[in-house]
């Protein structure tokens, strides 16, 4: 075995616990979460990402890199798309309508905008127009 490798299910393999003590404390944190909560927090988290990688904040141009923001909007519908019926309206509306916005200001700063339909993020949520 090459050394750094871990080979999960051998014996002397070693825990999370063992590896890093504050694992224990962190999983019994996150345990009392919600869900819900967990799954708005990353969707904020990637509609965040996205809008930094379009430009669409202050320091605009310096970060934006469309191919990156494209990834984090798929990523996004299809996260929302999956969830949809495990969160309530009043966490899936606000949601939507960031999603929605990401991908309008997506194809608005491509350069060569994606047929209606085949945006990011659009084989969940439908064509998107501007």
């Amino acid at each position: 075995m090459r050394p750094g490798l871990i080979v999960w299910g051998m014996s002397d393999a070693p825990t999370p616990s063992t590896e890093n003590p504050g694992f224990d404390a962190m999983a019994r944190d996150i345990a009392e979460v919600p869900a819900v909560e967990v799954i708005v927090t990353v969707a904020v988290n990637l509609m965040s990402a996205a809008a930094v990688k379009l430009g669409l904040t202050e320091e605009g141009e310096q970060h934006k890199d469309l191919d990156e923001a494209r990834k984090l909007v798929q990523a996004l519908a299809g996260l929302l798309d999956a969830s949809a019926t495990e969160i309530s309206t009043f966490h899936a509306s606000p949601l939507r309508d960031g999603l929605k916005s990401l991908q309008l200001a997506f194809r608005e700063a491509s350069l060569v905008p994606d047929e209606p339909g085949k945006g990011p993020g659009e084989k969940y949520t439908g064509p998107v127009y501007g």
